[in-house]
């Protein structure tokens, strides 16, 4: 996900994260770094063994981690369930290229990988570990299962052609996108993965090599300020909450966490070939029975010669963010799927 704050100093991020300076866009599949390059490794060792984890919400997850203790007898503990485990739960192949990819860390004479895998369909995707509490954490979860079943509903009636040019804003792990684009691959579609988390940038790198997609572009870009259009398809699935702490995946900004939807939905008409489409999964304060989204969202795109769907695809979501504010004064936090074709 993604949100307008201000990027750390270069110093600080990771080699496969720094943008060329001419271009904008990030390194090819080819420049991976070899930490980058050692996590890819991981992943495919994974695949190999038949590796599925479906990611929970991280109340759940916490829960269901919250257990009797009991031993690590599989690789969904380590890189799903994120438990601590020894070195001699991991093959010395995968153990190695954990520790090269510098996601290996130790805590209370137990060892803990810094990353999770989950998987969607046939892809595999690798992002933060469990807890998400850093600022720059890239998620995924049960929203990115929602989001990509819309995909699937938007893609299914879109007329493909090759060159189909597709563009995920606000990427994280670069899910989305990348869904999009396994679907569409007969058409052999160009794909841009744009965010501004230079952690998100790095993951969707790394998942786009150990998805074996081609033709991706890496971009960092605040929304649509770094890519240029026309594109056929814009999906994003941007934050959409409140956050105290700012966290780039979970704070959308303004009253109830809808102002950077509204900016993706706003800004991305112009950047639509004739006939595309924008497919926006997020969230909405549902006040005394009034969909306060969905009125800004119809109110901005009022007079605009443009075909709006807006389905509420779940009716309540994040119920523990109303006992505090600004959501004690909610009825409910909706999910809604909203698609906007250009004429």
């Amino acid at each position: 996900m993604e949100a307008s704050v201000a990027l750390p100093e270069a110093g600080s991020v990771p080699a496969i994260a720094r943008r060329d300076a001419a271009t904008g866009r990030m390194p090819s599949a080819a420049g991976l770094s070899a930490p980058d390059a050692a996590l890819v490794r991981v992943g495919q060792a994974l695949r190999r063994d038949g590796y599925s984890f479906t990611t929970v919400t991280p109340l759940s997850h916490r829960r269901v981690n919250a257990r009797p203790a009991r031993a690590v007898n599989s690789l969904r503990d380590i890189f799903g369930w994120s438990r601590p485990f020894s070195a001699r739960d991991l093959p010395d192949p995968v153990l190695d290229a954990l520790a090269d990819a510098g996601a290996l860390v130790v805590a209370d004479d137990k060892l803990r990988s810094t990353v999770r895998f989950s998987t969607l369909g046939d892809q595999l995707f690798a992002h933060s570990a469990f807890p998400t509490e850093g600022a720059d954490a890239v998620f995924f979860g049960p929203d990115t299962y929602r989001f990509a079943r819309a995909i699937r509903q938007a893609v299914s009636s879109l007329p493909a052609s090759p060159g189909t040019r597709l563009l995920d804003i606000g990427a994280g792990s670069g899910a989305g996108g990348l869904h999009a684009a396994r679907l569409l691959q007969g058409a052999a579609p160009q794909l841009i993965l744009t965010d501004i988390n230079r952690s998100a940038l790095r993951f969707s790198q790394i998942n786009a090599v150990l998805n074996d997609m081609a033709d991706v572009q890496i971009i960092e870009s605040d929304l649509y300020a770094a890519v240029q259009g026309p594109f056929d398809l814009i999906v994003s699935n941007p934050p959409y909450l409140v956050d105290p702490l700012a966290r780039l995946y979970r704070h959308g900004g303004g009253r109830f966490g809808s102002e950077l939807s509204l900016r993706i939905v706003e800004q991305g008409i112009p950047h639509l070939a004739r006939g595309g489409r924008l497919l926006l999964y997020t969230g909405s304060a549902i006040v005394d029975g009034v969909d306060l989204f969905g009125i800004a969202l119809r109110a901005r795109l009022q007079g605009r010669d443009l075909q709006l769907t807006y389905d509420e695809i779940d009716p309540d979501v994040f119920g523990e963010e109303l006992e505090a504010p600004p959501y004690d004064a909610v009825d409910r936090i909706a999910v809604v799927a909203v698609v906007v074709q250009a004429a």
